[in-house]
């Protein structure tokens, strides 16, 4: 059976067929927008400046990759960062920090992910508010970053960062559930920042980054290898995340041949789900990679990835988000 995310990046009666139901989802959106903006519904600061990485698309844009590259560009800068997420498809009730031993199945995949590689304090909470008061005070940060919630509007926010997928962009240009848009395309112009994610084009003055795939690391964290080591065989591809095809496209680009094997995103992996290729060689995105290293996978492969600024984005950095934190 076809996911409903299938028929909004292609021309079907489904998507007419929602059309109504998409037009008064939009209008509520807007309505809810506009009571934060008249102060008739209050929304919460800090006493640090709040950075928002968020898309206004349903599914993978790619922003954790730029989340965790941003968090070690204000490390270089001198800052002390802090992240706050939404931990989806954990188990948190209330507010919780992340630690090294805490399961990707209680504090969600990404904000574990985060924490693994930035080691920056990560807190998760479905009360954004209340998780960017809790990492305020119980850590040295000077700036927060938040995972997604460009819509929660509830929490302030000092700089908003949207990220498009260059590829998919706006599927098919509805709001849910025709089509993957959490909000009209128009709500773009309000952002500080517009970034997208992959090849914007060489006349494209945009900001961007590209992901750069660094090297595969063994499950278990025993041994690195080079791409190269790989393209000889056939390997098991795994990716629970929002656009597996764009993990998938990478490797062949790199010359592997591939079996692909996509599970949703947030997917919690079982033993059962490698049934017959389980001593196969496999290789996963670091998102899959938390939820499997208790699992027994004789010969499965981390595959490294970094977000890479363009020089546009690194200007813009430097020139709207970087005075803004030394004020």
């Amino acid at each position: 059976m076809k996911s409903l995310q299938h028929y909004w990046y292609h021309s079907n009666i489904l998507t007419w067929l929602l059309l109504p139901v998409s037009w008064l989802y939009c209008l509520v959106v807007f309505i809810r927008r506009k009571l934060y903006q008249f102060n008739i519904k209050r929304s919460y600061g800090c006493q640090v400046p709040v950075i928002v990485i968020g898309n206004i698309v349903v599914g993978g844009s790619g922003k954790t990759p730029l989340l965790i590259s941003l968090c070690e560009y204000l490390k270089a800068k001198g800052f002390q960062p802090g992240v706050v997420s939404r931990g989806y498809g954990g188990g948190v009730a209330g507010i919780k920090q992340v630690s090294h031993d805490d399961p990707a199945k209680f504090v969600g995949d990404e904000p574990l992910m985060i924490y693994q590689q930035t080691a920056v304090p990560v807190v998760v909470g479905s009360d954004r508010v209340a998780a960017v008061q809790y990492l305020v005070n119980n850590n040295r940060c000077d700036v927060v970053l938040s995972d997604d919630g460009l819509q929660h509007y509830r929490m302030r926010r000092d700089f908003e960062i949207a990220v498009v997928d260059s590829d998919r962009r706006y599927g098919n240009g509805f709001c849910l559930p025709a089509g993957p848009l959490r909000e009209r395309i128009s709500r773009l112009d309000d952002v500080d920042m517009v970034v997208y994610n992959g090849d914007v084009g060489i006349e494209a003055n945009e900001c961007s980054y590209q992901l750069q795939m660094a090297s595969l690391q063994r499950l278990d964290g025993s041994e690195n290898r080079t791409l190269s080591a790989f393209t000889a065989k056939s390997v098991h591809a795994v990716a629970g995340i929002g656009y597996p095809s764009r993990f998938f496209k990478q490797l062949k680009t790199e010359g592997l041949t591939i079996v692909e094997h996509a599970y949703s995103d947030h997917h919690h992996y079982r033993q059962d789900d490698f049934d017959g290729w389980s001593k196969d060689c496999i290789i996963m995105t670091e998102k899959d990679a938390v939820k499997c290293r208790h699992l027994s996978l004789n010969d499965a492969w981390v595959l490294n990835v970094r977000a890479v600024f363009s020089d546009e984005l690194e200007r813009s950095l430097s020139s709207d988000l970087l005075p803004l934190l030394n004020r």
